[in-house]
């Protein structure tokens, strides 16, 4: 598939989606958005694709939404029967969050305003010590989008969140670091390369259907009222998984000391543990 704002190359199990505007740091457009879902929408269909990991080319990560057109930039026109026109940004930022795949960010330089928040449904953050980060929506007459207003509290906490969204200031990957916000600083020509080990260690040593099982886990608990929730779809993970061949090769490698292979694979053998589980619509 064609992109016009990113590439996506696939290489040993890893997919590397590139934000690619250069000579606009990688500013974002309503076509940049299109690309992302698509390019996701691809890497989970693809049992080639193991890891995702998204950046930037050229000097930037992601400027914030592309302000060339003005004032108007962020006007939308209500949709047919008076409906709320939805948020592009947390339309992309949901289906990150609905990957199968896990999802590295390798933030190169400057992510402001969504350049930030699109990391935030991602599972791991990496920084260059070139990246500053800041959420400007304040300073726009804007509020928070893409889903951030429940995203960055659950990473960094309360106190961080209503700071930086009140605030809207500009702030180091030393800062970001100290709040959790990434999980590490690299210097810049080792970024790519960081990421890289992490996702490899997933791709050589892991069950494609546990690591998006766990996945789901992870992200869909964030939200559940009670512990019991997590109580009963890990029981029918352990049900499904532990009967299957993954398993038993998981234990038997381990036994004969040797490298597990692994065959199950998400297209085709992902199981439903949380029956009657769907995304709330939009209304």
């Amino acid at each position: 598939m064609k992109f016009d704002t990113i590439r996506l190359d696939v290489e040993d199990g890893i997919a590397t989606i590139t934000l690619d505007r250069p000579d606009r740091l990688n500013a974002y457009t309503k076509t940049m958005k299109s690309d992302i879902i698509a390019a996701f929408d691809q890497t989970d269909a693809s049992d080639e694709v193991r890891v995702v990991i998204v950046t930037g080319s050229g000097r930037g990560f992601c400027a914030g939404a592309d302000l060339s057109e003005g004032g108007s930039r962020f006007d939308a026109a209500d949709e047919a029967g008076g409906g709320v026109p939805r948020d592009g940004g947390g339309e992309m930022a949901l289906r990150i969050y609905a990957s199968t795949k896990p999802v590295i960010a390798a933030i190169n330089g400057p992510a402001v305003g969504v350049g930030a928040t699109m990391t935030l449904p991602m599972d791991i953050r990496l920084a260059s010590e070139t990246a500053k980060f800041a959420f400007p929506f304040t300073r726009r007459g804007i509020v928070p989008e893409s889903c951030s207003s429940w995203f960055l509290p659950r990473v960094v906490g309360v106190d961080r969140t209503v700071e930086w969204l009140y605030t809207g200031r500009l702030f180091t990957a030393a800062e970001a670091l100290d709040a959790g916000l990434v999980r590490a600083v690299h210097p810049p020509e080792e970024l790519l390369g960081a990421a890289r080990r992490i996702a490899a260690e997933i791709v050589d040593n892991t069950a494609p259907v546990s690591v998006a099982l766990t996945r789901q886990l992870v992200w869909r608990m964030l939200g559940a009222p009670h512990p019991m929730d997590a109580h009963i779809a890990e029981s029918r993970g352990m049900r499904a998984q532990g009967s299957s061949s993954d398993a038993h090769e998981g234990v038997t490698s381990f036994l004969e000391k040797r490298p597990a292979r692994f065959t199950r694979t998400v297209a085709t053998d992902l199981p439903d543990i949380f029956p009657g589980w769907a995304s709330p619509e939009y209304r």
